[in-house]
């Protein structure tokens, strides 16, 4: 088995690959949820759109519920409706509201007309004037009767919506007589024109009601036009989709909306069935995109009230101009909260259906859809293998950092892929399983990777030094004699009096005492990201800025310098109070080029370094012992970490081994580490270093007097005091340039 198969970057990429595609093609309801919430995603990311111009809601708002009366109103105010807005010029009205039961306000009130009718009518009260006026009220208190004539008398087209019930419950007390004379009332919402591949297989995948509650027929009689504000959620109750077809009983009936635009544009509805469900759907020569069971996705141009909401009290208390519904279709429905359907929908939790109508008649009316092509599938799958193939091979063949750069590009460019897609061609593809592909390979590859990398720094770490198992993890090929130029900060530390500490000590105490010490400070090394290259003894010798990359390593390199001194003053206390002798460290540090690399043998090597750079620095360390001082950096090292760490310029002088002058800087600490007094010292030395340069023994002598009145024990302050006295007694050339000749390392 092992020799046969390997789990590497190829196979997990082929086999990722292959679950996702299957996955895919059987669908998992979480990832198809999530699919479903990442459209909702695109639309918010779209934003909102312009409506149709043809469109205007008369809205039953607040406003109107407030001025008008509680719900549900007396029909004679839809009478009233039908004719203001037929008059002002409307072209269409179509009611998202059903008329399904006799009015009973005018059920109530023609009760009460009947009781005084029959006491007029007694032979004791007989009054036949009062007895017609009496049968006038009685007609014009019938409310359906009334708002049938305002439906016949109406010069706009009256579309009336009905809804179906889809679940058989409904019909158990019900005829099939009974459901046929049901049926004739809905006949004017029955798609005309329809075909048939195969009559046998038509409507297998269409949406199938049990029953129509239609309008009360006294209404329904009075239009010749109406459709079904049926809704179809998807599972997680979202309404992305509107049904263009449902049947009943071997008839195929349109929706609300798309007969409202039937009429409007005075163009036939057409559709055609075959083996797999709605083959085509039009209106006019007008294809509109549905899929096999015949439903369409709503492109919905906004969240709640982007299409002009106008409340009916309004219209029906003439404040509004007559002009805004000319020639216009009117979609009358409720919106005040409490009242009315509720749905949801990908821009709002709680949505009108009266505008879910609206966006879909807008949908139909400017063309503007979103359709699942049919090549969608195979794009989403070719989307799918490219994702996953293309991390696979960034993760076999680059570092992983450009391989993590090129999955985040990966991601994100697919997104802003099909957001574009959705947005300016109205096209919906999968963007789940392709980010699915793309980030199991990425995450499988990546773990695959990290257990080969522990395989090598357990098989490998006891015999070779953390660089170099570290560089033959990033890439074995490395592991090889040789090495590179880099910019790195050398450092070196020793501690002062060693010899002496470790002839007062026996080798168990020495042992623990520089385990201790060597513990602790290379903790504070390892934390700033240095390499430390190897112990001599108790000397540590470290770098910055190799093999990995960091950022100014001349500061982190002073930075972690500080923190030693610091931390090592703590260890001081703790070992003055068990009795142990207290160790200094002087350290020394120089940024400069430097080569690096695994240097050793075939059988060992080192990830260490070499050049002028490191010699430098091996330098520093051992000068701290002519100025009585613990942290010394080159010109270059203070250069580099600029002005954020508080330094003095010491001296400049030659040392054993360099051909031109170093000027050395001593490492006081960060700003907030410096007083008064101390600033104070550090200016006095500045302009006596300043003085003893320019020959001025005099001047020079007092600053340093003045520093080390402030800190009696400062070492260079004392040291150059020392060498402005010798030099007063027998001065240098008078071409001397400043310079100090360090006699020893």
């Amino acid at each position: 088995m092992k020799k046969y198969f390997q789990i590497n970057s190829l196979t997990i990429t082929l086999f990722t690959l292959t679950l996702s595609v299957f996955t895919y093609l059987y669908g998992i309801p979480l990832l198809d949820r999530l699919e479903l919430e990442s459209i909702d995603l695109r639309f918010h990311s779209r934003g909102k759109q312009s409506p149709a111009p043809e469109i205007v809601l008369a809205a039953v708002d607040e406003k109107s519920i407030a001025q008008e009366g509680k719900w549900v109103w007396p029909r004679s105010k839809f009478a009233s409706l039908i004719t203001k807005l037929s008059e002002a010029g409307a072209k269409v009205i179509a009611f998202d509201i059903g008329f399904l039961e006799p009015d009973k306000t005018a059920t109530q009130i023609m009760a009460a007309l009947e009781q005084v009718k029959k006491r007029v009518e007694s032979p004791k009260n007989k009054n036949l004037p009062l007895t017609v006026y009496l049968d006038q009220l009685s007609a014009e208190s019938d409310y359906d009767t009334l708002l049938a004539d305002a439906l016949r008398s109406a010069k706009a087209e009256i579309i009336l919506g009905y809804f179906f019930h889809m679940t058989p419950d409904t019909t158990d007390h019900m005829t099939g007589k009974a459901l046929e004379e049901i049926r004739k009332t809905i006949a004017d919402s029955e798609y005309r024109i329809k075909s048939y591949a195969d009559r046998s297989q038509g409507g297998a995948y269409l949406i199938r009601a049990w029953k129509p509650q239609p309008n009360l027929p006294v209404i329904s009689d009075a239009v010749r036009h109406s459709g079904h504000f049926n809704m179809a959620p998807d599972p997680d109750g979202v309404v992305r989709e509107i049904p263009l077809v449902v049947e009943f009983k071997d008839s195929l009936y349109a929706p609300l909306s798309l007969v409202t635009a039937s009429v409007y544009r005075n163009q036939p509805l057409s559709i055609r069935i075959d083996d797999y469900g709605v083959q085509s759907l039009r209106i006019g020569e007008q294809e509109i995109p549905v899929d096999s069971a015949g439903k369409m996705v709503i492109n919905y141009q906004g969240p709640e009230k982007t299409f002009p909401h106008i409340p009916v009290t309004d219209i029906l208390n003439d404040r509004v101009d007559p002009d805004v519904f000319r020639d216009k279709i009117v979609m009358v429905g409720v919106t005040a909260i409490g009242i009315y359907d509720m749905r949801v929908t990908p821009f709002d939790t709680i949505f009108p259906g009266l505008e879910i109508h609206a966006n879909a008649l807008d949908n139909i009316l400017s063309h503007r859809f979103l359709t699942r092509p049919y090549w969608g599938v195979f794009a989403d799958i070719l989307a799918i293998i490219l994702s996953a193939t293309l991390i696979g091979a960034a993760l076999a063949y680059c570092r992983l950092l450009t391989a993590t750069l090129t999955f985040f590009m990966l991601f994100a460019g697919y997104i802003l892929f099909t957001r574009y897609l959705f947005s300016a061609q109205g096209l919906i593809l999968s963007m789940v399983y392709p980010l699915l592909a793309l980030t199991i390979t990425y995450t499988g590859i990546t773990v695959q990777q990290a257990r080969q990398k522990k395989f090598i720094k357990t098989a490998f770490g006891h015999y070779l030094s953390p660089a170099v198992v570290k560089q033959l993890i990033e890439s074995p090929e490395s592991l090889k004699l040789g090495g590179e130029t880099r910019n790195i900060t050398a450092f070196f530390s020793d501690v002062q009096g060693f010899t002496s500490i470790s002839e007062n000590l026996n080798p168990e105490e020495l042992v623990e005492l520089l385990n201790e010490f060597l513990t602790e400070m290379t903790e504070i090394i390892l934390r700033h990201e240095g390499t430390v290259d190897k112990f001599e003894g108790d000397a540590i010798i470290a770098f910055f800025g190799a093999p990995n990359h960091i950022e100014n390593h001349a500061k982190v390199a002073c930075m972690a310098g500080i923190e030693m001194q610091k931390r090592l003053a703590e260890l001081r206390e703790t070992w003055r109070e068990q009795g142990k002798p207290e160790l200094k460290m002087r350290i020394g540090m120089c940024t400069g080029n430097a080569v690096v690399g695994n240097m050793g043998s075939k059988n060992r090597m080192d990830y260490t370094m070499m050049g002028d750079t490191v010699n430098t620095a091996a330098r520093l360390e051992g000068l701290n012992k002519l100025y009585g001082v613990y942290t010394l950096i080159s010109e270059s090292t203070k250069r580099e970490m600029g002005d954020t760490i508080v330094t003095r310029e010491l001296d400049r002088l030659n040392v054993v081994g360099k051909t031109r002058p170093v000027t050395v800087f001593e490492v006081i600490g960060y700003h907030e580490d410096t007083d008064a007094t101390m600033q104070a010292m550090l200016k006095h030395y500045a302009d006596g270093l300043a003085a003893f340069r320019a020959m001025k023994w005099g001047p020079a002598m007092r600053h340093f007097e003045a520093a080390l009145a402030l800190f009696p024990d400062d070492g260079p302050a004392q040291t150059l005091l020392d060498r402005c006295r010798a030099f007063k007694i027998s001065p240098p050339a008078l071409n001397w340039d400043g310079v100090y000749t360090a006699a020893s390392k």
